[in-house]
């Protein structure tokens, strides 16, 4: 999918037989080299498994990751209109540990020392690494008075999920959704537009509201992603969307968003569900490690090495390419990663032309789906990875019947690639 070498070429250019590279087992970090992979959803899940798939007994992986659960926030949206719920979107590492020798540690990452090539955790824990990849997903910008326990963002899925599902579940007719969409770049470019459609499409026609209003405060100039089909479900469902609007402040307690439009002067608008998505950033882990230039952290896409340190890697959200902020693209990028890395372990030369892919299914109602997918390819000439516009990408498809039903096997497919 994003390698023009062959996995079978691959194992024989390491040195590893292709029974070797499915064996499990303990393996020994005096000896051996010591990949660290911290984060485990879909960019660092799939890193560490195709470390172990691809490497073998050649290598050693840890996982860091604070939870024994993963909640994806692929679907989670269908959590809001009951047609999920955040049992059926939690995975767990089991198969990591048992089927792929991953070593499996839930913890958090305290500190990086990339001098010693060491990383501390949060118990106190000291590991060694030869190769150290950072997939902590994103992390918000701080807005004042935000208070996340009375005002979800739901963008983290599991609990806060839960709790915006709740909210939307005590709206009586005539109450007022009021939601907001981060400036670009942010985790899941449809994903707000998704949702303010599949709550419009809940309190309308599976609530039977008539007298609900649903407000969609944007910071971008316009609707990002899938402007005609978003644009007019919008129109369909009555939707207020207000673009170019810049958040100043949130009183939680009062559920009230104060913002400015078009530059112009400061409004305040209540709601009776309030869910703001905050603009977004890299991980604090990133930060924390200096990994940052401005809110991102630039690689080399053909490796995902961070630029401001060696032997250290960025995939998934926080990375600074310009591509998405997927789970399908962390997918992507993860082996594009781990084949970097086992190469360079065994000084073999990176692939000088990877692709990435990313799909994306957005439900807008609770039987009918939309689609977007694209493909991106490295250039050479700017050492950036480009869409493949030639192609046709990005493609898109309208919402319908077949398109939700198909919705469920990619998420499966993805889920099982991740996780399986």
């Amino acid at each position: 999918m994003s390698n023009t070498l062959s996995r079978r070429t691959l194992l024989k250019a390491l040195g590893i037989g292709s029974a070797a590279a499915l064996m499990p087992g303990v393996l020994n970090a005096a000896t051996l080299p010591h990949v660290v992979v911290v984060g485990g959803g879909f960019a660092g899940a799939t890193a560490a498994k195709y470390l172990k798939m691809w490497g073998g007994t050649s290598v050693e992986v840890t996982l860091i990751e604070a939870n024994t659960t993963y909640v994806s926030p692929i679907l989670s949206n269908l959590v809001l209109n009951h047609q999920k719920t955040t049992s059926d979107l939690s995975f767990n590492y089991v198969t990591h540990s048992t089927v792929y020798g991953i070593n499996i540690v839930h913890d958090t990452l305290n500190t990086v020392d990339k001098t010693n090539q060491t990383v501390t955790l949060h118990s106190g824990t000291v590991l060694n690494y030869d190769r150290l990849i950072l997939a902590g997903g994103m992390d918000f910008v701080d807005i004042p008075g935000l208070d996340f326990e009375k005002v979800p963002h739901a963008w983290k899925a599991g609990a806060q999920t839960n709790l915006l599902k709740d909210q939307i579940d005590a709206m009586v007719d005539g109450d007022h959704f009021v939601m907001t969409v981060p400036a670009s770049p942010y985790r899941c470019p449809p994903g707000p537009y998704e949702r303010a459609c599949v709550v419009a499409d809940y309190l309308k026609n599976t609530k039977g509201f008539a007298n609900c209003q649903v407000t969609v405060l944007d910071a971008n100039a316009a609707i990002t992603v899938e402007a005609d089909t978003f644009g007019a479900k919008f129109t369909e469902y009555g939707v207020n969307y207000r673009p170019n609007i810049s958040i100043a402040s949130v009183d939680s307690d009062a559920r009230s968003i104060t913002f400015t439009e078009n530059g112009g002067g400061a409004q305040t608008l209540s709601a009776n569900v309030l869910n703001v998505i905050p603009n977004q950033k890299a991980a604090k882990i990133v930060f924390d490690a200096g990994l940052n230039s401005g809110n991102w952290a630039p690689v080399n896409p053909l490796s995902y090495e961070s630029t401001l340190a060696q032997n250290i890697h960025v995939i998934g959200d926080s990375q600074a390419t310009g591509q998405p902020k997927s789970g399908h693209m962390g997918n992507s990028q993860a082996k594009i990663c781990a084949d970097a890395v086992l190469r360079s372990l065994n000084n073999v030369a990176l692939n000088t032309a990877p692709k990435t892919n990313t799909a994306c299914y957005s439900p807008v109602s609770s039987t009918h789906a939309s689609w977007l997918t694209a493909v991106y390819e490295y250039n050479s000439e700017t050492g950036k990875m480009q869409l493949v516009a030639d192609a046709g990408y990005p493609a898109a498809g309208a919402p319908s019947t077949e398109n939700y039903s198909q919705m469920f096997n990619w998420s499966g497919n993805l889920f099982a690639d991740t996780f399986s």
